[in-house]
């Protein structure tokens, strides 16, 4: 059964990174987002990746919503004409909204914002909190690390493999929105049953 997404949030990085092809699968992204005519809703900042992507989505025609705290907004780091902007209290508050206002999750690379939001909503997951498809768009192999801990922990006994199997992960946007169409929530209980002996 296919998943009707209308709006992907996208987590990323407030630097650029070292590696131009970061900054190219932002904007990539972004212009497929507006393609297909998906909202996104991100952390509303104006530089790195996050403003990539952000630039290329509205330059695309898109729709772009932007949620940032109070504090952020302060220090002048809120990206202007946006479709929407939505100023919250807090970090908390942020990511409840993005994820409310969301159909599923993207991550860009980015630092450790970037894999704290990502983790959460993984966690969410997990915990049937949600049941939205969750990405990583793996540029120039960013992520083949945390994929291959994320096996570990499988391997350790952990995570199940179903759980291990949540979290969607490609090189190229297209393919990103074509699995998280096709994605289904694992239903099996977060707790792995004890090993008797």
């Amino acid at each position: 059964m296919e998943v009707k997404l209308k709006s992907i949030c996208v987590f990323a990085g407030s630097n650029g990174g070292f590696d131009d092809r970061f900054m190219e699968a932002a904007t990539d992204l972004g212009q497929c987002l507006a393609s297909r005519d998906l909202t996104l809703v991100y952390g509303a900042g104006n530089i790195g990746l996050m403003g990539a992507v952000a630039d290329a989505a509205m330059a695309a025609g898109g729709k772009v919503i932007g949620i940032i705290p109070d504090f952020l907004m302060q220090m002048e780091v809120a990206h202007e004409g946006l479709t929407e902007l939505h100023v919250v209290g807090s970090m908390h508050e942020r990511k409840k909204l993005m994820s409310d206002l969301s159909d599923g999750v993207i991550a860009l690379p980015g630092g450790l914002g970037t894999l704290e939001e990502l983790f959460e909503m993984l966690t969410w997951l997990q915990l049937g909190v949600h049941s939205k498809p969750i990405a990583v768009l793996n540029a120039a192999g960013f992520y083949d690390e945390l994929l291959s801990f994320l096996n570990h922990l499988e391997t350790s006994g952990f995570i199940m493999p179903e759980q291990r199997q949540m979290l969607i992960s490609a090189a190229d946007p297209l393919s990103i929105l074509d699995a998280m169409s096709r994605h289904q929530a694992p239903s099996v209980s977060k707790w792995l049953e004890e090993v008797k002996t």
